[in-house]
Parts: structure tokens; C-alpha cells; sequence
């Protein structure tokens, strides 16, 4: 056996199908992970270059989109995408049915930044978060903008939010979406309600598990009402690493919303890490390995993994799906490579300027 051959048996299981759940099974264990790429028209419609993108890449076993904001007040990035306008979905449908006519599935990922959102972005007005603490530092891309304090949100916002999430989900299964993502990792909105170092509330949100975990399990439950179970997934981050600050109180509060969740069977869980070989004293160790021990649904693992090692990790049972991310922008054809043990091509930041 050549050292090809070796490497194609060593990520066999990478390509074994996987039942999300009764309506969606996926051709592979492989998916792109969400990549923020900067590249809708200046109101924030997907492009014909966007919907060849993904429609090159729609081997993955699931594609998770770059996040989408949901609302003109959850944008922190120039040309960020939005799904709350017709245009938008309209913009959208050319990407999800070119990913389908290539057999692929995909999610929309569902995103408001909070904190780290910016008026410049939405023409003033006020930038949202459970509490008034503003997250140092600027823009990425805009780096002339720095970022504001935010306004703590009020009840009337925070019912108007969890009904704006419904309605994108809503609106991404217009726009041919196969499910979403509800993205509530990586420091922004949802993620802040769920540590200590963001979420300072002495209300109904904040102080307990229970509370910290309410407005999340809010937004899930909305899109599950209206999109369903199988259709809707979620990223979290138990461990703060991205414009937060850790706090060993956070632990209590992923023990409860992990068990909330679990009951809810969600097509998938999502770990929202850059790289998975970071430890958090509180968590005991790897935030996956931690998430693992606590959730026994179908789980997604990321963060610095190529495919050998997700393979081994997935033997080992330390989760079942594996994302791909920046390799997946210096390779289109990710899933082939590793399919016939092609070398793959390093990923760059230059790569970032296009869409290959």
C-alpha cells in the first residue's frame, strides 16, 4: 500500500453518510465550516460570485453558511450578508439552488453581533447587548471605527429579537435553505448572555444559569416553532476566547443550557473554537471534550483539525461531524482531495481578497 492509499483508508469514515435526523442525512461527515467573507452588494444581497462559491464546495456534506445578519442592527462587518429583506432571500435562492443542483445541502447561519455591531453599519442608532459593556478594539476590515457602548436591551427588545430570529429562519427556508444554524457562539449576541464577563443583568437574564440561558433557549425554541427540530441547529463557545473575558461561573451556565438543549433535539450542536487544542481550567480541559461529556446528541467538532486527525477524533468518538474551514477557501474541491488523498493547498490570507 502506498502512502495515498494509507491516506485514503486513515479518513475512511469521513465519508459515510450521517442522519442528521428523519429528514435530512448527509452525504459525508465532512461540512464547511461558516466563513465570514466581506462580499454581498452594498445591500447586503448574496452575489452570482457568492452563489458559484458555494456552489463549487457542494460536496461537503453540509455546507453552514458565512453568517447571515438577521436584522440592520446586528451588522459588526462591512458586506456582511443579511437575510431580512425580499431582495436578500431573493439573493439567497440563487445560492441554495445551485448548491442543489450540485447535491449538496446547506444552512443558513442566523447572526446578530450585539456588542461587537457598529451604526455606522445601520445608519445610527443604538447597538444592542444584555448589558452596557463595550468590547475594546475596532472594526475588523474598518478599523477607523471603534466600537461603542452598548445599550442594555429592554424586554420589548429582546421579544422583538427573538421574533426577528424566527422570521429569518423563516425567510432562509424561503431562500431554499435546507435548515439553519443559529449562531450563538464566538463573542456575539446570544453567546453574550451566556458569560458572566458580557452579561452583568439583575433581571429575569441574568445572575443564574437558568436566566443567562433564557433569551438563547428563547431563540431556539422561536425557530423550532416555526422552521422545526430537524431544521435547526446552534454553535456555542462554553469557552470564552474571542472579545470575552473567562469567568470559572460560566461552567454552571453551559452545564444548565446544555441539558435544555439536549432535550430539544437539535439537527446538530456546533462548537464555536478556533482552535480545539485550547484548554479552559473550568471547563477541565478541551471545550469539546467538555461539551461531549455533557451533551449526547449529534455533535460538531472544528477548530484546527485535518482530516486525519477528525478522522481519529471521530473514531474516538469525540464527536460525530467534523467542519472545515480556511481550507476549505484555498480548496474548492476539499472533499475530493481527501477523498483520493490529493495533497491539499495551504490556505493564505491573500485568498481572502476573492472567491475562488
Amino acid at each position: 500500500m502506498n502512502i495515498q492509499e494509507r491516506e485514503i483508508v486513515m479518513t475512511e469514515n469521513l465519508f459515510h453518510p450521517y442522519a442528521l435526523n428523519d429528514t435530512i442525512t448527509l452525504n459525508n461527515r465532512i461540512l464547511m465550516a461558516p466563513l465570514t467573507r466581506c462580499m454581498a452588494d452594498e445591500n447586503l444581497v448574496p452575489t452570482t460570485a457568492m452563489a458559484d462559491y458555494y456552489a463549487r464546495r457542494a460536496d461537503a456534506g453540509l455546507i453552514i453558511s458565512e453568517a447571515v445578519i438577521i436584522r440592520p442592527d446586528g451588522q459588526g462587518y462591512p458586506n456582511t450578508p443579511g437575510i431580512f429583506s425580499q431582495e436578500q432571500i431573493t439573493g439567497w435562492q440563487q445560492v441554495t439552488t445551485k448548491v442543489h443542483q450540485n447535491g449538496g445541502k446547506i444552512f443558513a447561519q442566523l447572526w446578530h453581533t450585539g456588542r461587537v455591531a457598529h451604526p455606522h453599519f445601520f445608519n445610527g442608532g443604538d447597538v444592542l447587548a444584555p448589558s452596557a459593556l463595550a468590547v475594546e478594539g475596532s472594526v475588523p476590515r474598518m478599523r477607523e471605527l471603534t466600537y461603542q457602548v452598548p445599550k442594555a436591551v429592554t424586554q420589548t427588545d429582546i421579544d422583538s429579537l427573538v421574533k426577528d430570529y424566527a422570521q429569518a429562519a423563516a425567510n432562509a427556508i424561503e431562500a431554499g435553505f435546507d435548515g439553519v444554524e443559529i449562531h450563538g457562539a464566538n463573542g456575539y449576541l446570544i453567546d453574550q448572555f451566556l458569560h458572566f464577563a458580557s452579561n452583568q443583568r439583575t433581571d429575569d437574564y441574568g445572575m443564574t444559569p437558568e436566566n443567562m440561558s433564557r433569551f438563547p433557549l428563547a431563540v431556539v425554541d422561536a425557530v423550532i416553532a416555526r422552521i422545526g427540530n430537524e431544521r435547526t441547529a446552534l454553535r456555542v463557545s462554553p469557552g470564552a476566547y474571542f472579545n470575552m473575558a473567562t469567568n470559572a461561573k460560566d461552567r454552571a451556565v453551559f452545564d444548565y443550557l446544555l441539558a435544555e438543549l439536549e432535550s430539544r433535539s437539535l439537527a446538530f450542536l456546533h462548537i464555536g473554537i478556533f482552535d480545539d487544542a485550547m484548554e479552559f481550567d473550568y471547563l477541565g480541559g478541551k471545550a469539546s471534550s467538555y461539551v461531549r461529556a455533557n451533551y449526547r446528541n449529534t455533535l460538531v467538532g472544528v477548530g484546527s483539525y485535518n482530516a486525519k486527525t477528525a478522522s481519529a477524533a471521530i473514531e474516538n468518538e469525540q464527536f460525530n461531524l467534523i467542519a472545515i474551514g480556511r481550507p476549505f477557501i484555498a480548496n474548492p474541491d476539499y472533499v475530493e482531495k481527501i477523498r483520493t488523498g490529493k495533497a491539499i493547498t495551504p490556505y493564505s490570507e491573500e485568498m481572502l481578497a476573492s472567491l475562488v
